[in-house]
């Protein structure tokens, strides 16, 4: 588990690299290689390459014993009642954008800088609703809680899956209250894994989630086209 988590985080590192690296000498050869490597569109696209090599590691090693199936190792099991997991992630995502009206959270946060063109808006919400949530729930309730639990008990588990869910967002949020509700999302879905026995309850919920942000900046900024409202 550990030399996934490593391989993730150097995985992001290098794809990052080596695509602003390309952009710079093939499209932005004027603009200095640190400014361009700051480009939203690149790191999101980066990100893409890099979730797709994780995903296919990770698929890699829950098949290694061949013994089992991909989805039979990472423990699949798509539930009869899926809409419902569809609703609770609407319904958790709308309360929890109440709830963080309540806290002292800054005005710009450094994720803001992937919603400055329209462009980027669809991409980072396309993103968010298909292979970032997978990828996420693969790794964190797929393979991380299963570890965890095993060798520390359900509950510790559930909470440190909880918070390394919370801290990689952390910088994208200036760790500030914002990652308390991050935690609180990565704590749901955990534990909605350690209930059903399902990683695709939580990616149910994941989806729905992300999406219903989406929903909402879209209809709020007139289908991304007045992203100024977002800061208003």
């Amino acid at each position: 588990m550990f030399a996934l988590a490593i391989s993730a985080a150097a995985a992001v590192f290098l794809f990052w690299l080596v695509v602003s690296f390309v952009a710079h000498k093939a499209l932005y050869p004027r603009v200095p290689w640190l400014e361009v490597a700051q480009y939203p569109v690149l790191i999101v696209s980066s990100q893409l390459l890099a979730y797709g090599a994780v995903l296919a590691l990770m698929y890699l090693l829950a098949t290694a014993d061949r013994e089992h199936s991909f989805w039979k190792a990472i423990r699949w099991n798509f539930p009869a009642n899926w809409p419902l997991y569809i609703l609770a992630g609407v319904v958790l995502s709308i309360g929890l954008q109440l709830f963080a009206h309540l806290l002292p959270i800054p005005k710009k946060l450094p994720v803001d800088q992937f919603f400055q063109t329209t462009a980027e808006a669809y991409l980072l919400s396309i993103f968010g609703m298909t292979l970032a949530p997978l990828v996420e729930e693969l790794f964190f309730r797929g393979f991380l809680y299963p570890v965890l639990a095993r060798r520390l008990g359900a509950a510790f588990a559930v909470f440190l899956t909880a918070l390394g869910f919370a801290l990689i967002h952390g910088s994208q949020l200036k760790y500030s209250w914002a990652v308390l509700v991050i935690f609180i999302v990565g704590l749901t879905f955990t534990l909605v894994r350690a209930a059903t026995k399902s990683v695709a309850a939580g990616l149910l919920m994941h989806i729905a989630y992300n999406g219903t942000i989406s929903v909402i900046m879209f209809a709020a900024t007139g289908g991304f086209r007045h992203l100024e409202r977002l800061n208003q």
